[in-house]
């Protein structure tokens, strides 16, 4: 059967807690493992599912998330159903507001649902770090008759708070939602975990209309689906749960976890990308049939310089991107970005560094995060002395610090007079 499917993404949030790598930015315009956004995880697993007609839902900050998109995500029109495009919000609500909650986010584009007439509509976002064969979820969907399909993985308990936790039956029914509930109840025979929402649905598209009709007609509605349009489906609508776990990644060995990460906070997005870095890495980038795709920049290869004792250019168990040299310096389990520079005699370890980085002669950093064109001077030291730290740079609870960069001047274009 030929399936007709139309995606959103949904890329609005403030991203408050990533701050404050989102004083300038979108959230899933955030840098992750060197090279890529955090929303080329969404628009990859989609593209390489077969998913090419995608509209992004912007908001917030969305300068950087829209050059992104020019940058790596316009397609070239060789069929008209090919296009990944980025969607202001509309204004359609009856007192014209910005999207209020990702169920209003949606309404405000019904249009481009009902003009595009497609059999299912997967809404999907933008926030998390993961790869997903999203093919498999709409089998999965068209194969219980689904009205709504929930993505979901296992999480501990202790976690209910900040997730939407489902109770499903034994054949994957949803029989119960609780939204951010510390007392959600736990998964049956596993009391220290509980089932909860990846925030990824399928919809039939009747289904979805319908119910975006009836909830921005209630005027106790916050328009969310986790809150309010879900919640209501539960015993009445054909609504399922899909266990990620059993998703499967063309290429990947059949025994590879399936691997998703909520990157909502500073120290959460810093495992993520620490991930990335292992001998055996729990995320895989170097699966060519499941490319993850992002920006093409014409950068020059990494270079590492100097082979004497105390002044060679090195990095360990890291990713260096293309364009960065180590010249005379080390990195240790780090992610460097492109066009970094690390001096003679500096030592870089266990940090996420963006692009345009310039690290000192002699600098010392351990666990930080340095946001997109940090200047270090020479013989800087960073995350040694906690105290020392928080009077300079923003440090989470854990110890990460987190140094801010220079904002990169524009490149207009010139003319002569």
């Amino acid at each position: 059967m030929q399936l007709r499917v139309l995606a959103f993404v949904l890329a609005g949030g403030k991203g408050t807690r990533l701050y404050p790598l989102t004083r300038e930015r979108a959230k899933p315009a955030v840098p992750f493992g060197g090279q890529y956004r955090i929303i080329d995880f969404v628009l990859s697993n989609l593209v390489n599912s077969g998913i090419y007609s995608v509209y992004v839902l912007i908001q917030f900050k969305s300068q950087s998330l829209l050059q992104h998109l020019r940058d790596g995500w316009e397609f070239t029109g060789v069929l008209k159903n090919q296009f990944v495009i980025p969607v202001p919000a509309q204004m359609r609500s009856t007192d014209e507001t910005w999207y209020r909650g990702t169920a209003d986010a949606i309404h405000q584009n019904i249009n481009l649902i009902e003009q595009s007439d497609p059999h299912l509509v997967c809404i999907f976002g933008a926030d998390h770090i993961y790869r997903m064969n999203i093919r498999d979820m709409i089998e999965f969907h068209e194969r219980n008759r689904a009205e709504a399909t929930v993505a979901a993985i296992p999480v501990p308990r202790d976690q209910a708070r900040e997730f939407g936790v489902i109770e499903t039956d034994e054949n994957n029914a949803i029989i119960g939602f609780h939204e951010k509930n510390p007392n959600a109840p736990s998964m049956p025979g596993n009391p220290g975990m509980v089932l909860a929402s990846m925030g990824n649905y399928i919809f039939s598209t009747r289904a979805l209309l319908s119910e975006l009709y009836a909830d921005i007609e209630n005027p106790h509605s916050t328009h969310d689906f986790g809150r309010d349009i879900l919640p209501s489906m539960v015993g009445r609508s054909a609504l399922y749960a899909y266990d990620f776990q059993t998703n499967r990644i063309p290429g990947d060995s059949p025994n590879a976890p399936a691997y998703w990460r909520d990157v909502g906070t500073i120290d959460a997005y810093y495992e993520a990308n620490m991930d990335l870095r292992s001998v055996t890495p729990s995320l895989n980038l170097y699966n060519r049939k499941w490319k993850l795709q992002s920006s093409e920049y014409d950068e020059p290869p990494a270079k590492f310089t100097f082979d004497d004792e105390g002044r060679r250019g090195q990095a360990i168990d890291s990713i260096v991107c293309a364009g960065s040299i180590l010249s005379g310096g080390l990195a240790r389990n780090c992610v460097i970005g492109r066009n970094v520079r690390i001096h003679t005699g500096a030592v870089v370890e266990d940090s996420v560094v963006f692009d345009g980085c310039d690290i000192g002669r002699h600098a010392r950093i351990r666990r930080a995060i340095l946001d997109k064109n940090a200047r270090i001077p020479e013989d800087a030291v960073i995350g040694f002395d906690p105290v020392a730290d928080r009077d300079a740079y923003h440090v989470t609870e854990s110890g990460i610090v987190v140094v801010e960069g220079k904002r990169s001047p524009v490149d207009i274009s010139t003319i002569e007079i």
